[in-house]
């Protein structure tokens, strides 16, 4: 029997969606963290986190990632009991997206955390943070309540952009065969299946290759209209 294409894209883009997301969530955690204390303390802290992040940024994206997911998969098949268990059964229903999660994040959150340790450090010798430390605000209230608000926007243009190259991430891992398991459909591997059939049935390659691209295309003028929106200089 064969496989209806459209419900294949359907299902596909939902894959590449939450992909897009979870990955996002990630990079928030790792990324914003570590940018804030690395901002807000310079000296030694400051200059220890970004010489980690400059060791990371010279690791190739792509490598990082397939080691990942190999090294998770191979850890998967021996495991029946223990504390890596609930981490099968979860790559398991989602058709062995988490090392998808896990190598997209790790290698994607450097830019967030530069972006939000610049921001931080154009503020933290303002004003209304100056007057925070003179009535007594500890560090963290300062960073939670008077700086993280102020580096929303940065952040909220910074995670609309990172979507679509989450999602061509995954979809380019696919495509290599390293993502989503086989009967999960995900673009990325539908592009990999109609590379074959090009001559016969183009469609097949074309229907999945269109719906890649107009999705980032869309983020992409969603994450240019928000910076131009929440960027102060622009409206300026």
């Amino acid at each position: 029997l064969g496989r209806d294409i459209l419900s294949r894209l359907i299902y596909g883009s939902r894959v590449s969606l939450l992909v897009g997301v979870v990955v996002q969530i990630v990079i928030l955690a790792i990324g914003v963290p570590v940018g804030l204390v690395a901002g807000y303390f310079p000296g030694k802290v400051d200059t220890f986190l970004m010489r980690v992040v400059d060791v990371l940024y010279a690791f190739p994206n792509l490598l990082f990632v397939i080691i990942i997911m190999t090294y998770l998969r191979a850890q998967f098949q021996t495991v029946d009991s223990g504390p890596l268990l609930p981490l099968k059964t979860f790559d398991r229903a989602t058709g062995g997206l988490l090392g998808v999660y896990i190598g997209l994040g790790l290698v994607s959150w450097l830019t967030v955390s530069r972006l939000v340790r610049g921001q931080i450090m154009s503020l933290r010798n303002k004003e209304f943070v100056e007057a925070a430390r003179c009535i007594g605000s500890t560090n963290s209230r300062i960073i939670s309540r008077h700086l993280l608000p102020n580096t929303l926007p940065v952040i909220i243009v910074a995670t609309t952009l990172g979507l679509p190259a989450a999602i061509l991430g995954e979809a380019g891992i696919s495509f290599l065969g390293l993502g989503v398991t086989v009967p999960t459909p995900s673009w990325g591997s539908m592009i990999s299946d109609g590379v074959a059939l090009l001559r016969s049935y183009p469609h097949i390659l074309f229907s999945p290759a269109v719906a890649l691209s107009l999705t980032v295309l869309s983020f992409n003028f969603v994450g240019d209209g928000l910076r131009d929106a929440l960027d102060p200089w622009v409206q300026r």
